[in-house]
């Protein structure tokens, strides 16, 4: 977590206007291909005004409080990590300043200044974490001319080694791959939601902002869709669904594993029947073993952004199979 003091030079630079800084930031990736002026992200910085996070004590029991809009991140990531080191090595310079009182009163009154740098830098490695399980590419996306294949549905088809993939019996489709995501950004949310009041609501605005950055540019380099109306379709479409999603998990982790099973089979499946349920109980079983973890670790293990979820759903193949105490309970004597 960030420090809880801010010393006179840290505080003379983050005062600076940000709007200056975000200019900087934006002129200098008008040479990127993936970005284009008329196509600013801002489906993803306004989001999160639309759901709500929480301060619950564990992660394994979340409850509903509203977020207030934080401010969006400024400078460039390649200097956010200088930025913050530099803060720290002030910070302890500083201790025995006179100044340091004046200095805690500042970050008392402005606790979102240097969080954000800290919260955008992390989250910006925590998404990669939960974006790569579901992970695939297009290879006809790299070829000119070349047609991408469709599904029936007319979605574009990729090709993925991914368990998410191979054993649920998915297309490697766009939005099968947020709805893989979405599962473990939820998983995140829910232990940013265990962070310091003033905390969690940055966290978890930047960790929104980075999945729909990261799928905004998926839809560019392996869907070729370069048109901003376009963007904004598919993104509306997900961020629509992302809110749906918080709402089902929340209901299924306090309700009960059926629930939650109920709410995975709806959101990832599309309320199928044809699908092997077995691997439904996998994927409970699996968010579950993820969020005791997420809820044993230190905020410090989390907040650094090298956070690494576990064995997939596959590890709970045995655990499923093992009969229900209640049911064997309740089994008809022969």
């Amino acid at each position: 977590m960030a420090s809880n003091f801010t010393c006179k030079a840290c505080s003379q630079v983050l005062s600076k206007q940000p709007t200056s800084i975000l200019r900087t930031r934006r002129a200098s990736r008008k040479g990127s291909g993936l970005y284009r002026a008329q196509t600013a992200r801002s489906l993803s910085t306004t989001a999160p005004s639309s759901y709500h996070a929480t301060a619950s004590l564990s992660a394994a029991h979340p409850a509903s409080q509203p977020i207030s809009q934080p401010a969006a991140p400024s400078g460039k990531h390649s200097s956010t990590s200088a930025q913050v080191n530099a803060i720290r090595e002030n910070l302890s310079n500083a201790r025995g300043s006179p100044l340091r009182g004046l200095a805690g009163k500042l970050r008392e009154k402005a606790p979102l200044m240097t969080e954000t740098y800290v919260a955008y830098a992390a989250t910006q490695k925590l998404i990669k974490e939960c974006t790569r399980h579901a992970d695939y590419t297009i290879p006809q996306a790299l070829e000119k001319n070349e047609e991408i294949p469709r599904d029936e549905t007319g979605a574009h088809l990729g090709v993925s080694e991914s368990w998410w993939f191979k054993e649920l019996d998915l297309a490697p489709t766009f939005i099968n791959w947020a709805h893989v995501t979405f599962i473990h950004m939820y998983l995140m949310q829910v232990r940013f939601r265990m962070f310091p009041k003033t905390h969690a609501p940055v966290w978890i605005q930047h960790l929104t902002n980075h999945a729909f950055y990261a799928a905004e540019d998926r839809l560019v380099v392996w869907h070729k869709l370069n048109a901003n109306s376009l963007h904004q379709k598919y993104l509306k479409d997900i961020f629509a669904q992302w809110r749906a999603v918080l709402l089902s998990y929340d209901e299924g982790i306090v309700k009960g594993d059926a629930v939650l099973a109920t709410a995975v089979w709806r959101n990832l499946f599309g309320g199928r029947e044809d699908i092997d349920f077995e691997k439904v109980a996998q994927i409970v079983g699996y968010m579950r073993r993820e969020l005791s973890r997420l809820d044993a670790a230190s905020d410090d293990e989390v907040a650094n952004g090298n956070w690494k979820f576990s064995a997939g759903p596959a590890q709970e193949a045995n655990v499923v199979k093992v009969s229900s105490r209640s049911m064997v309970g309740e089994a008809p004597r022969p």
